[in-house]
């Protein structure tokens, strides 16, 4: 048989019509009506991460540091598991290739820093804590080059010192005979020390493996830092008593799993992706704000005139330190 041939009256198939393609212009406008909404998460996922810090510093009498970072992450990990573990089906061997890496993640963003953070606001108020957590950027860099061996230019290295005075002024006060007899608030060490770590984990964060989604990440940063803080929990429970139940301690343990455990994450992240990571890391100087306002009307501190003066010469180290080339 011949090959069959369409009659004369048979329709012809028409192309469908084209559609209008996307152009440098529309995507503008689309990404111009999307950052409305990301400066709103991402400045939502500051005020929540300011208000960590200020209900840590809440609780302090009554709940032991490592007991609260357990607290906080062990029910954001039950929240965080029917999201991660159905995705995870066939795909442990993932998990298991680098237990390794996220064992550092939990070691030091949740274990250490989120441990020390606690422990300084038992020693320091809240308002301290906050502004000295502005010279982050610092940390930053020098932890940077000692990981990576990336160099570093004299502005950034006038930045460090610049911030370095910034942050003595807010641990003695402003009073010079404070600083001299090194008389500070025994918090604000613990506060200084915990920074490093969170550089650590930042810097941990620009390794992490392609096959591994970002709720993954904190959900098994969070598993390994819990496990990894039991034994000094254990050791903590000797020397000091945990808190009896309580609605108001209930209050304070889901704000602090659901707000800025799981939701700033999820803000941060969807913001960034709108704005790009060089915009977001601006909202990231709404902290001593947030932190300030948050600890006024909830705990009753009163910012003094050297904080005002700490933060202004911490954010100018900053902005030195981030500024031009190397």
């Amino acid at each position: 048989m011949g090959a069959v041939t369409p009659s004369s009256t048979s329709p012809i198939p028409q192309p469908p019509p084209p559609q209008p393609s996307p152009t440098p212009l529309r995507d503008a406008r689309e990404g111009a009506k999307g950052r409305p909404f990301a400066f709103l998460l991402l400045a939502l996922a500051v005020f929540f991460w300011a208000g960590n810090w200020v209900v840590g510093r809440a609780v302090h009498d009554s709940v032991p540091p490592v007991a609260l970072n357990l607290l906080r992450w062990l029910p954001a990990i039950v929240l965080l598991a029917p999201f991660v573990l159905p995705g995870l089906s066939g795909r442990w061997g993932v998990v298991r290739r680098h237990w390794i890496y996220l064992t550092l993640l939990g070691l030091t963003g949740i274990a250490l820093f989120q441990g020390l953070v606690y422990l300084g606001l038992r020693g320091t108020p809240a308002i301290n804590a906050v502004l000295l957590n502005t010279s982050f950027p610092l940390y930053m860099i020098l932890v940077t080059w000692a990981m990576t061996g990336e160099g570093t230019s004299w502005r950034q290295l006038a930045g460090i010192g610049i911030s370095a005075l910034g942050v003595a002024v807010i641990m003695s006060q402003g009073e010079l005979t404070r600083l001299l007899a090194l008389e500070f608030h025994a918090g604000d060490v613990w506060i200084l020390l915990a920074l490093p770590f969170w550089a650590v984990y930042s810097v941990l964060l620009k390794r992490r493996p392609a096959e591994i989604g970002g709720l993954e990440l904190v959900f098994f940063a969070a598993v390994a830092g819990c496990l990894l803080s039991v034994p000094v929990a254990a050791v903590e429970r000797l020397h000091l008593d945990w808190p009896a139940p309580s609605w108001s301690l209930a209050a304070a343990v889901a704000y602090l799993a659901v707000f800025p455990s799981i939701l700033s994450f999820v803000f941060w992240n969807r913001g960034v992706a709108i704005v790009g990571p060089s915009t977001a890391g601006l909202f990231v100087h709404l902290m001593p704000a947030f932190g300030t306002l948050l600890a006024v009307l909830f705990l009753g501190e009163v910012p003094l005139v050297a904080h005002g003066v700490g933060i202004a010469v911490i954010l100018a180290g900053v902005a030195l330190a981030t500024s031009g080339g190397r």
